[in-house]
């Protein structure tokens, strides 16, 4: 929203106005009267919960708004989003939009949330301590709440030019948060049934403790996890200074190692490590000198030897980094070949690591796929075959097999390939070959 187009302004106003009306025009049961002591202590809960979640990336606490569907009648369980919405720091601009298409967005959901409630009888199951015949009324207010947030992200994902699959597909905001929002709302259901039980408010609000603790948890692994994303970053970036022809060549490495471990049916945790050893194979560069990297035309058998050293001085680098795994070791050996004629340790077939393998098969490919100073990209498909045809004598057959059926699936579009974005050659071409890269032009077989 940073540019917010004017149709999408307009869809936001129409949001809010939506809201407005949700919150205007109540239609309580006749029998049933709002707690407004109970609106005000749930809305201020939420605000502060809210303050503090955010400050430390944490995220919305759902639990609140959820026990406020599940207590209160729809308007009133709708007030309990605003305080919090309007008032929580907003990270980027404009700052105001922001705010009242978060609050917006929320009323509407918690308004939803608590109409599927009472219409299903979920008020008589929570005041009569009834789990198990509560659990059904509540679980179609979690899944309403989740239906509306949605359906809205979808709709301002489209304006504003993002598809609205990123909203509702996978892995979008219905699929990727109904499990996570489910626990949340039976940590409202709790707060709502101990809330009306002689132990009162105070038991309810004891609920909470655990959801604190598992919010620090997460506030911890989010730094975690942003220390190691700022390590990353910095090691490449130093990488691409020094060896600029090569830059972003280590993000489309990393890009194409996590198609192959996907398509491999690895698990998320392996996928994000073989990402990172893609993304860190060439660290080693560092250590070799600025000279031969940038050398135009062909290297001498010394000065290859130095360029073939760099996976020797990246494991160095990185083998003190704990959360790398066996990224490290992908690192170290992705120059090895299943013939045993790779270096530096010249492994022969399994021996190799097979987060090595899967990243020596990425390097290639977005080596021959990306322009260089002394040649044109060569199409996608021209490098899968090459990659094909030197399938178990340089590359894993099976690792090969994974990129092409992957690529089929989703296809490969960064800027730099020649399919996409054709360079035209040198006026001159370099004398010799560059690198010492082989006359396959570059798959696999480079210095570096």
């Amino acid at each position: 929203m940073d540019a917010v187009p004017a149709r999408a302004r307009a869809y936001v106003g129409g949001v809010a106005l939506l809201a407005l009306v949700a919150l205007l025009c109540p239609r309580p049961p006749a029998e049933v009267r709002t707690s407004w002591w109970a609106v005000l202590l749930l809305a201020g809960l939420y605000a502060g919960s809210e303050l503090v979640a955010r400050s430390r990336f944490v995220g919305t606490c759902y639990p609140v708004l959820l026990a406020g569907a599940f207590l209160l009648p729809p308007p009133a369980a709708a007030l309990v989003a605003l305080p919090g919405a309007l008032l929580a720091p907003v990270t980027r601009r404009p700052a105001g939009l922001r705010r009242i298409w978060r609050a917006a967005r929320l009323t509407l959901a918690v308004w939803a949330a608590a109409r599927v409630h009472w219409r299903l009888g979920g008020r008589d199951a929570v005041v009569g301590a009834d789990l198990p015949g509560a659990l059904v009324p509540a679980g179609a207010a979690v899944l309403a709440f989740c239906l509306v947030l949605a359906v809205l992200d979808a709709g301002i994902r489209t304006l504003t030019g993002t598809s609205p699959r990123v909203a509702l597909g996978r892995p979008g905001l219905l699929t990727r948060s109904l499990g996570p929002v489910a626990v949340h709302g039976l940590a409202g259901l709790m707060m709502a049934v101990l809330w009306l039980s002689p132990y009162g408010p105070v038991a309810a609000l004891l609920v909470l403790l655990p959801m604190c603790v598992a919010w620090w948890a997460f506030a911890q692994y989010h730094r975690e996890r942003a220390a190691h994303q700022a390590t990353i970053r910095a090691l490449v970036q130093a990488v691409d200074i020094k060896d600029g022809y090569t830059r972003g060549h280590s993000e489309r490495v990393g890009r194409a190692t996590m198609m192959i471990a996907r398509e491999l049916g690895m698990d998320d945790e392996r996928v994000e490590t073989l990402r990172f050893a893609g993304i860190l194979h060439d660290v080693g560069k560092l250590g070799v000198p600025t000279r031969l990297l940038r050398k135009e035309g062909a290297l001498t058998p010394e000065e290859r030897r130095v360029i073939e050293l760099h996976p020797e001085y990246g494991h160095e680098m990185v083998r003190g980094i704990r959360f790398l795994g066996e990224a490290r070791a992908a690192v170290l050996h992705h120059h090895e070949r299943l013939d045993g004629s790779g270096y530096p340790y010249g492994l022969v077939g399994d021996r190799i690591p097979e987060s090595a393998r899967v990243v020596a098969v990425a390097d290639a490919f977005d080596a021959m796929t990306s322009t260089r100073s002394y040649r044109r990209a060569r199409p996608v498909a021209a490098a899968l075959a090459e990659l094909q045809r030197c399938a178990g004598r340089q590359f894993d057959p099976r690792m090969v097999g994974a990129l092409v059926r992957a690529l089929a699936r989703h296809g490969w579009h960064p800027s730099v390939t020649a399919d996409s974005h054709p360079v035209p050659p040198p006026a001159t071409p370099l004398p010799g070959r560059r690198r010492g890269e082989s006359a396959r032009d570059g798959a696999g077989r480079r210095a570096v």
